[in-house]
């Protein structure tokens, strides 16, 4: 990385984060500021050599579930901010509350992040980092806040911390405790550390105003009591901070420019702004300290993006797992067929703002198709097989003949080649392309019509074979010899229906999962109603289906357009071609 400039970034696609961005280099607000090398406090960085980022920017999920579509917005916003400006973003596990922590969230996370095209080492160097990393200058801030008579220890019972709180239409009331002396409250500060006062006994608090009209001011919670295993520092603490606290600390320590959170984090902002000034003016931590902006977060029709609520749908059986195709996750949607491509394209159309708003999910399937089609090899799929049987075959063509056909891969790719298959006999075509009395504009297969088989030949039906509940079991047709497409002979007989067809003699089977919205209504649980009871029970159908014999090279995460029907993926985990298993799930539909 080159040294950077104070000079402003050449004019971008604006929103009010690249704006603060552009006045910060323009005024050259960190222009003096050093890097240690790696997170650390004032002293640290003192050390180190002038900070060659331009910016710093960080993406900190809390690893107590798998990533979803508004985590790939954010992601897209910091790790492409700092790419637009020649700086760099970290990535910070949050990892603050020990009870609902998980490795196997830790390392599906880092994988969500590289699978999106981002990554934390920048020139060599490493930017992941934990919060649990700064526990130790946590308690160090924290001391310094009781020394300084910014903080205390408080034993009120959770009823009376509640009631005493106060809300938005009457103040808070002072703490009985609020008053002690820095060494009363640093001896049981320790003790809280020590492990010497039990769960809910004690918080440590900080001391600002309780009759601030923003809540968050009225004296908020720094530091609890909580015995339990920590998935990085093990049973070392049993104090642990608090969100708020800890944030902001770890934004300072990293030498972070510009925080970038989503708005229910706004009001959180004057504590942000409060614990890093006292910070700075106590020599704690390197300045001009980071400053926080936010922006709103995505809401999307037809989903839910509650960790909560996602995490009920995984333990209670309605899905499949974190990575079913139908959950909003990264990991639900990299299955489903979804790409890096469509969900970066996806978030650049509905940008940043400062104005919460609901996106409609057909604005990220447009994404998805604009970024999937001039990708997507071709294939033709028959999801609802009814046999067609072309009764002058023999007579035509000769016995047992199989006449080969070719199709383009990629019909505006000419040089991605041609993909091959057989016209025989028997064909499979889809059930829905056949009506025994067709409305007037169907121009699909009925008694007495002609056809084109897409890529074969013309034929005119001849009617069907019924079981004896009514049911079409064969369709019968009469091949026009001279009319395969290609030929000088295939414009001869006009026809105003095509159809899609594959041959029974060189087809492949394949198990094809047809998934549709997990809701059915755009803002699942937003009236009295449960989310629970809104789930679409329709979700998903699993078909056997018949495709052309060019399917059989395809690898897992292979996306597909099936000619008619939609994008398809071949699934990452169940197709397994090696061994004649193929698996597809619908990506989306083509409109």
């Amino acid at each position: 990385m080159k040294p950077r400039s104070s000079a402003a970034q050449p004019s971008l696609p604006g929103n009010f984060l690249r704006q603060a961005i552009n006045q910060d280099l323009e005024r050259g607000t960190y222009s003096t500021r050093r890097w240690g090398g790696s997170p650390g406090d004032a002293r640290h960085h003192a050390g180190g050599a002038p900070d060659i980022a331009r910016i710093r920017t960080r993406f900190p999920p809390e690893p107590n579930g798998y990533l979803h579509i508004g985590h790939a917005k954010s992601i897209s916003v910091n790790f492409g901010l700092a790419r637009a400006y020649q700086g760099v973003c970290h990535l910070r596990f949050d990892d603050t509350n020990p009870e609902k922590e998980d490795v196997e969230y830790v390392e599906s996370i880092k994988d969500s992040v590289r699978w999106l095209g981002f990554d934390w080492e920048v020139g060599g160097t490493s930017h992941l980092y934990h919060a649990s990393d700064y526990f130790d200058f946590m308690y160090r801030a924290a001391e310094y806040l009781i020394e300084a008579g910014l903080a205390y220890v408080d034993e009120q019972s959770a009823g009376q911390l509640r009631d005493h709180r106060g809300d938005f239409a009457r103040p808070g009331v002072n703490s009985p405790f609020r008053d002690r002396s820095a060494a009363e409250n640093l001896r049981r500060f320790r003790q809280m550390r020590d492990g010497e006062l039990q769960e809910g006994a004690a918080i440590l608090r900080a001391k600002i105003d309780m009759a601030s009209p923003n809540i968050n001011l009225r004296d908020p919670t720094l530091y609890r009591i909580k015995y339990a295993q920590h998935h990085s520092s093990g049973s070392r603490w049993c104090i642990y901070p608090m969100y708020a606290f800890a944030h902001p600390i770890e934004d300072a320590l990293e030498n972070i420019t510009h925080s970038i959170a989503t708005l229910e984090f706004e009001d959180q902002r004057p504590f942000y702004d409060w614990l890093l000034q006292h910070l700075a003016q106590g020599g704690l931590i390197n300045t001009p300290p980071p400053r926080q902006y936010e922006f709103a977060r995505l809401n999307l029709t037809y989903v839910v993006t509650s960790k909560r609520k996602l995490k009920q749908l995984v333990d209670e059986g309605h899905v499949g797992g974190w990575d079913d195709p139908r959950m909003p996750t990264i990991a639900g949607l990299r299955r489903r067929g979804y790409t890096p491509g469509a969900l970066q394209l996806f978030a650049d159309r509905i940008g940043v703002s400062k104005a919460d708003s609901w996106i409609d999910y057909p604005v990220l399937e447009g994404a998805l198709r604009d970024d999937l089609e001039p990708s997507s090899a071709r294939a033709m799929v028959v999801l609802d097989p009814v046999r067609l049987v072309v009764t002058n075959w023999d007579e035509a063509m000769g016995p047992g003949h199989l006449e080969p056909c070719s199709a383009p891969v990629h019909p505006r790719d000419p040089e991605r080649g041609e993909r091959t298959f057989s016209f025989g006999r028997d064909l499979w075509v889809e059930r829905a392309d056949y009506s025994e009395s067709p409305s007037p504009d169907f121009f699909r297969l009925s008694p007495g019509k002609l056809v084109r088989l897409k890529y074969g030949y013309v034929i005119q039906c001849t009617g069907a074979v019924k079981s004896g509940t009514g049911a079409v079991t064969e369709i019968h047709a009469r091949l026009l010899p001279e009319t395969k497409s290609g030929t000088a002979g295939a414009a001869a007989v006009k026809v105003k229906g095509t159809i899609t067809w594959v041959g029974v003699a060189d087809c492949v089977q394949a198990e094809v999962r047809l998934f549709d919205r997990l809701f059915t209504v755009p803002q699942p649980g937003a009236g009295e109603r449960s989310f629970l009871e809104e789930l679409n029970a329709a979700s998903v159908k699993v078909v056997t289906a018949y495709g052309e014999p060019s399917l059989r090279q395809t690898l897992p995460e292979q996306r597909v357009q099936f000619e008619r029907q939609g994008y398809f993926v071949a699934d990452r985990h169940d197709h397994q071609p090696d061994r004649g298993e193929l698996v597809f799930n619908r990506t989306t539909t083509l409109t």
